[in-house]
């Protein structure tokens, strides 16, 4: 860019920036009689707003490439925050849709007991409603045994006691010097303890051994004895503990519809299908199993919500305000376009084979604007008469759930198009970034060739205005000379 001065003198003019000196050299001319030499501040010479004319020619050549860097990041942020919300909707869809995907969602059961004191209850999936009388005379207990009581210091004796439960059994060594602890003790931490716990109670009459088998039932019962080469002290503790007492392990005891039923644990399972029956008293009461719709219900109202929340998010990033002519970030953008068309056809399409065949049916419309609304008359009705057919509407080959869930795992995978796409704009983002980095680089090159070239002009406007002052100052005397000699 040339720049022009006003001359000093009558025909003559200044060179322009262009032509001064390469940049880092000053221009090679000779000070003139009166020159005070090179200036040392930007402008002084040419009496020019250097910094500021300077500023404006680098700004003026950044405004270009600066706004298209500005301009592109500004939309590819923009998009990635927009695709950001919409793979979080389609997220919140597929967890929604996930639960209409699980048996256990259509096949829940209730069961309870009329008298809760006598127990609680848990189901699976395979339970069946029903009602039965539930008759307990016997609960599950564990086989308890203890010693005499003994000075709690006392040596027992020597030997080895052999501790079994059912088919399993572990011998233990005792030493001459071992007492009831050191016993209890060791038979606790026995690796190879079939479940059987030993503690030693301290009453009025001294230290007594107590153990325990570690699980309730007959079969769950242990035996101990001493070798034949332990100790008398020994034998005698072996032959207290192997003597049955009033603590023995006995199986819970109970009928169902007058069917006799045993089992080693108060956690009674198999006795019914699908129902587990936790004894905590004998009695008789009433035991109901029956349908658990309410699982179903939340999952179908959950979808709703989730869908009707994709609805709205879907309507921000597409929107368009005539009145401020703003636009959202994804309006006309291919991938939210073949999201909605994808996930329209699906919901859009019937259940080949199914009785009920579509949402609608079921209870749930589209609204005018693009929301689902929820009958729950409907909903109820259906899962009252047939849970199965609603379960096979969402979770069937065909069914909703899982058509919707293969749709949109190929948007929100990790290798599906959103992911793709989110990339892509990383890497542009990276190479704007890049851009921009070089541009600061040759603005500041041109910067500092600016300063020198207006540095270097200002030395000659120095050096010009220092020539026109002594020319000045000699004209002056010689006038002033000649003026003197003429009188």
């Amino acid at each position: 860019m040339a720049i022009t001065t006003p001359s000093v003198s009558s025909g003559t003019s200044l060179p322009n920036a262009g032509s001064a000196a390469a940049p880092g050299t000053a221009p090679s001319s000779t000070p003139l009689p009166g020159s005070t030499g090179l200036i040392t501040s930007a402008g002084i010479g040419s009496n020019l707003d250097v910094n500021k004319i300077v500023t404006a020619l680098v700004n003026a050549k950044q405004a270009g490439p600066q706004a298209q860097i500005t301009n592109q990041s500004t939309q590819t942020s923009a998009t990635l925050a927009g695709l950001a919300s919409l793979q979080s909707g389609l997220t919140s869809l597929q967890a929604a849709l996930s639960a209409l995907t699980q048996t256990g969602t259509f096949s829940s059961f209730n069961a309870t007991l009329a008298d809760a004191t006598i127990g609680t209850t848990s189901t699976m999936s395979n339970a069946q409603a029903g009602n039965y009388t539930l008759d307990v005379t016997q609960l599950a207990t564990a086989q308890k045994r203890s010693s005499t009581a003994y000075d709690q210091t006392a040596t027992i004796g020597s030997g080895t006691l052999s501790i079994g439960v059912g088919a399993n059994s572990f011998d233990l060594s005792v030493s001459a010097t071992d007492t009831l602890s050191n016993i209890a003790s060791n038979i606790n931490s026995a690796s190879g303890n079939p479940g059987v716990t030993a503690t030693v109670v301290y009453g009025a009459s001294g230290a007594q051994l107590l153990l325990s088998s570690s699980k309730t039932g007959v079969a769950n019962g242990f035996t101990i004895s001493a070798s034949g080469d332990s100790s008398a002290g020994l034998g005698a503790l072996a032959s207290q503990l192997g003597t049955a007492g009033s603590n023995e392990a006995q199986d819970a005891k109970l009928s169902l519809d007058g069917i006799a039923i045993t089992s080693a644990s108060n956690s009674v399972s198999g006795a019914i299908d699908g129902v587990t029956i936790n004894l905590a008293k004998t009695g008789s009461t009433q035991l109901t199993v029956s349908q658990d719709n309410s699982v179903a219900t939340t999952a179908v109202q959950n979808f709703v919500s989730a869908y009707n929340s994709y609805v709205g998010t879907v309507g921000t990033l597409s929107s368009y305000d005539v009145a401020s002519r703003s636009a959202g970030v994804l309006l006309g953008d291919t991938t939210l376009t073949s999201v909605q068309r994808q996930i329209a056809a699906v919901l859009g399409s019937r259940v080949a084979g199914n009785s009920i065949g579509s949402l609608a049916a079921l209870g749930i419309t589209r609204q005018a604007d693009g929301t689902m609304a929820l009958d729950g008359t409907k909903l109820a009705s259906a899962l009252g008469s047939n849970p199965g057919v609603v379960q096979n509407l969402f979770a069937g080959p065909h069914g909703y759930a899982t058509r919707l869930t293969t749709t949109l795992t190929a948007f929100t995978s990790s290798t599906g198009v959103l992911a793709t796409r989110q990339q892509s704009l990383n890497d542009s983002l990276t190479k704007l970034s890049t851009q921009q980095t070089q541009l600061n680089a040759r603005m500041s090159v041109y910067q500092t060739q600016l300063l020198k070239q207006f540095t270097a002009l200002d030395t000659l406007m120095s050096q010009l205005n220092n020539t026109s002052s002594y020319l000045t100052s000699a004209l002056a005397g010689l006038e002033a000379t000649y003026t003197k000699n003429s009188k």
